[in-house]
C-alpha cells in the first residue's frame, strides 16, 4: 500500500500542533501544576480531534494515522511532565517515551512492506529507537557531570570567599560569611 499525500500532511500538523504545545509548556517554570494540566488537557483534545480524522482511513493508512496521534499525544505528555518536573530525569524520560513512539509509528509504518523489506524495516526503526534512548541517556550523564561541575567550582570559589572572611571579626565577618552564602548559593 502506498503511503498517501494526506497521511504526511496530517502528521506534519500534528508535529507542529504537539511541537507548539510542548515550547509552550517549557516557557513555564517548573511546577506550574495550571500549566501541567493545561499541557495535557491539550494533548488530549488534539489527539481526539486527529483520531477522529484518521477514521475516514481504512486498513494501514488507518493504523499508521492512529499511532501518529497517540504518539504525538505522548510526546506532548511527556513535554509537559518534564517541564513541570523540571529535572534531568524527567527531561530523559520525556525523551524516551518520544523515541518509543516513534518507533510505534515506524512500525506500523513497516506493516507496509514484505518479506525482507519488512524485516530491514523493523530493524531500523529498533536501532532508531536504540539510538535515541542511547542519546537520552549520554545527554542526562552530561547534564549530570555538566551540574556536578558547576557544583564544584562554586563551592571552591565560596570556600576562598570564605577564607578571606576570616581575615575580618564580629558582624563584618558575619555579613561577609553572610554575602559569600548568598552570591555561591550555598
Amino acid at each position: 500500500m502506498k503511503k498517501l499525500p494526506h497521511m504526511s500532511a496530517l502528521g506534519r500538523s500534528l508535529v507542529v500542533a504537539f511541537g507548539a504545545l510542548a515550547l509552550a509548556t517549557a516557557a513555564h517554570a517548573a511546577g506550574d501544576k495550571a500549566t501541567y494540566d493545561q499541557a495535557k488537557a491539550s494533548a488530549k483534545a488534539t489527539y481526539e480531534t486527529a483520531d477522529k480524522q484518521c477514521d475516514s482511513l481504512s486498513g494501514n493508512a488507518k493504523d499508521i494515522c492512529q499511532a501518529e496521534a497517540k504518539a504525538a499525544r505522548k510526546k506532548a505528555e511527556a513535554a509537559a511532565q518534564a517541564s513541570y518536573k523540571g529535572t534531568p530525569k524527567a527531561e530523559y524520560e520525556a525523551r524516551t517515551k518520544a523515541a518509543e513512539a516513534d518507533y510505534d509509528v515506524a512500525k506500523e509504518r513497516c506493516d507496509d512492506k514484505a518479506g525482507n523489506d519488512k524485516d530491514v524495516c523493523k530493524k531500523e526503526a529498533k536501532a532508531a529507537l536504540t539510538k535515541a534512548k542511547a542519546d537520552a541517556k549520554m545527554e542526562r550523564s552530561d547534564k549530570k557531570a555538566s551540574a556536578d561541575a558547576s557544583f564544584d567550582k562554586r563551592e571552591a570559589e565560596y570556600k576562598v570567599a570564605v577564607e578571606r572572611c576570616d581575615a575580618l571579626a564580629g558582624t563584618a565577618k558575619s555579613s561577609c560569611v553572610n554575602d559569600a552564602k548568598a552570591k555561591y548559593h550555598m
